[in-house]
């Protein structure tokens, strides 16, 4: 299943991109809409996602000390997404 967060970026830059015909513009506006009168993108998985990914981000930051890292790596341990 697809991260509904970068689904919802995609659609965005989708509208926003000059490029992109009206009719596709329509389309990934009217797909956005739906998302989020839907609650996808507040739901349970689109939390632990965008948790998941931040804890990922700090193990590779070089400005994170190595006890956040270390806490990083539980949290993603524990979440099995290591």
């Amino acid at each position: 299943m697809s991260n509904p967060g970068n689904v919802a970026r995609g659609l965005k830059a989708a509208i926003s991109n000059p490029n992109n015909s009206e009719e596709a513009k329509e389309r990934a506006a009217e797909r956005l809409q739906e998302m989020e009168s839907s609650g996808e993108l507040n739901s349970r998985e689109a939390h632990e996602d965008n948790v998941a990914i931040g804890h990922k981000a700090a193990l590779r930051n070089p400005n994170v000390s190595e006890e956040a890292k270390e806490h990083s790596a539980q949290v993603l341990d524990e979440m099995g997404r290591s």
